[in-house]
């Protein structure tokens, strides 16, 4: 673990986010047998999105809604808290790589798992902090990593991650995908995603894509 990744992170300041609509129909992803894959809920999935495919060793990461009692549901019925989804990020990786243990230490290190249902100015069931594990392995590093973090009393307050089975996941509207890319001068990303990127290439260099 690199404790200077959550002093760094921690006291990041979060925005509320205004973003527009589209009532496109959504597709349930399609698992890469290539790769293995990892689900991860941090708030908005715009930021979530950005830090992960920055990663070497993570060939794709897909913005979209898990968690939830809805099939297909659209941005703006998860926004409204009616069908019980978290805006994730599902993240396609080659463990040869990058390990899962790794993509953990990234993962707790660039949001606050400590407070419920919000990130900053973000609130809502759908910015809860999550992690929906895909097998076993998954399951108990996540659970491991999590009691470890608690018992190093990284994090003032105690961590509230949610730790789930997989069961479905629904991609986010096209306007999501790649968001940080494609719109580089949106206040949120300037503001909000770009210091967020900046000290992950402080404290992560040596895991990011050159």
């Amino acid at each position: 673990m690199k404790l200077l990744a959550f002093i760094l992170f921690i006291n990041i300041s979060f925005v509320a986010c205004s973003r527009p609509h589209k009532n496109n129909s959504d597709m349930e992803s399609q698992s890469n047998n290539k790769n293995e894959v990892a689900t991860f809920g941090a708030g908005c999935f715009w930021c979530v999105e950005a830090v992960f495919q920055s990663l070497n060793g993570v060939e794709k990461v897909i913005s979209g809604y898990s968690g939830g009692h809805v099939k297909n549901p659209t941005y703006r019925e998860v926004c409204a808290e009616t069908t019980g989804h978290a805006e994730v990020c599902q993240v396609y990786f080659d463990s040869d790589v990058i390990s899962f243990e790794e993509l953990l230490e990234v993962f707790w290190s660039t949001h606050d798992p400590t407070t419920l249902n919000r990130q900053g100015n973000d609130v809502g069931t759908q910015y809860r902090s999550s992690i929906f594990y895909h097998n076993q392995s998954q399951k108990e590093l996540s659970e491991e990593y999590k009691a470890a973090l608690d018992a190093s009393e990284a994090f003032s307050n105690p961590i509230v991650t949610e730790i789930v089975p997989f069961e479905m996941f629904y991609e986010a509207e096209d306007y999501h995908q790649e968001y940080y890319d494609l719109n580089p001068n949106q206040p949120y990303c300037t503001y909000v995603i770009k210091p967020k990127m900046d000290k992950l290439q402080k404290v992560f260099a040596d895991k990011l894509k050159k």
